[in-house]
């Protein structure tokens, strides 16, 4: 069984001024991310904008980081929908080389009964070839997986992990109290990851990290080896320019942290649009704060 542990990388897609998949950028990007505290890497998030990708773009960018990472870090891929037949038929069909787990959202919209996640993910374990990752994140689905749910569906030897980010850290604590021996648990929210892991979860999947890897890596592995005042220094620091990036959506506030670096362009697809001007000097103020090398 694959384990997984500390900083995963929920991966931005850049792109250039024509709204184009930027290749060297997303070359540049996930070099950077290997060689910093970065355990594993997550293609096709929500932070990759995935849903404004052709299944084309989503496929050569998923292929593009597989080679370019050569084993090097596992590799989480993104597949959800809310609807249950259409994901199972793409996963018994999809080319899963060079992957090591999946990745998938509650499903969205369609608002089912805690029954029906159940059923929804048994199915989507039951055609998938690699472990599957849980993603609870009820702001964007419109509905939370309760506890008991996500305890129910870790009884499947499919479903190793969970990403948790619901705000609820009662409901996490109760998850992280009652799940069975090598289940896993990542916050899903980068400012919850330093309370998370002292309540015994095992890392986080951010967004942060795409352009402080090591600064949140640092703060990720000081937490687990229970350095907490080194630890709670570095999430204190880190606060403010976390808080910043989610003012105008994700990843538009990433992307533009990402360009005042030089990492990569701003450029987001619509509907999403680029950050305001006031947000931009905002985040370069949290930068400069932090002594980060500014492009």
């Amino acid at each position: 069984m694959i384990n997984l542990n500390g900083l995963g990388v929920a991966m931005i897609t850049p792109f250039n001024k024509n709204g184009a998949v930027d290749y060297p950028a997303l070359q540049r990007n996930t070099e950077h991310l290997i060689n910093s505290d970065v355990g594993f890497l997550v293609v096709l998030g929500t932070t990759a904008e995935t849903p404004t990708l052709s299944f084309e773009e989503q496929r050569s960018v998923l292929d593009f980081i597989i080679e370019l990472n050569n084993k090097r870090l596992p590799i989480v891929a993104g597949l959800a929908s809310n609807n249950t037949k259409a994901l199972c038929d793409r996963i018994s069909n999809f080319d899963f080389k060079g992957i090591d787990a999946v990745l998938s959202a509650s499903p969205n919209y369609n608002k089912p009964s805690q029954n029906g996640i159940i059923e929804h993910f048994t199915h989507v374990a039951d055609s998938s070839p690699k472990p599957i990752i849980l993603y609870n994140v009820p702001s964007r689905t419109g509905s939370n997986m309760l506890a008991s749910t996500t305890l129910k569906l870790a009884e499947n030897d499919n479903i190793i992990a969970i990403k948790e980010a619901s705000g609820d850290l009662s409901q996490v604590d109760e998850i992280l109290r009652n799940k069975p021996d090598g289940f896993q648990v990542f916050s899903g929210d980068d400012a919850l990851t330093l309370p998370m892991i002292s309540s015994g979860a095992n890392g986080v999947i951010s967004v942060i990290g795409n352009a402080l890897p090591k600064r949140f890596g640092s703060m990720v592995n000081q937490a687990l080896f229970g350095q907490v005042i080194e630890a709670r220094e570095m999430h204190h620091k880190l606060c403010p320019i976390i808080d910043a990036i989610f003012e105008e959506g994700n990843p538009t506030g990433i992307k533009t942290v990402m360009d005042i670096i030089g990492l990569c362009d701003d450029s987001v697809r619509l509907p999403l649009v680029p950050a305001s001007k006031q947000l931009r000097d905002k985040l370069y103020n949290c930068l400069a704060d932090l002594d980060v090398e500014i492009a």
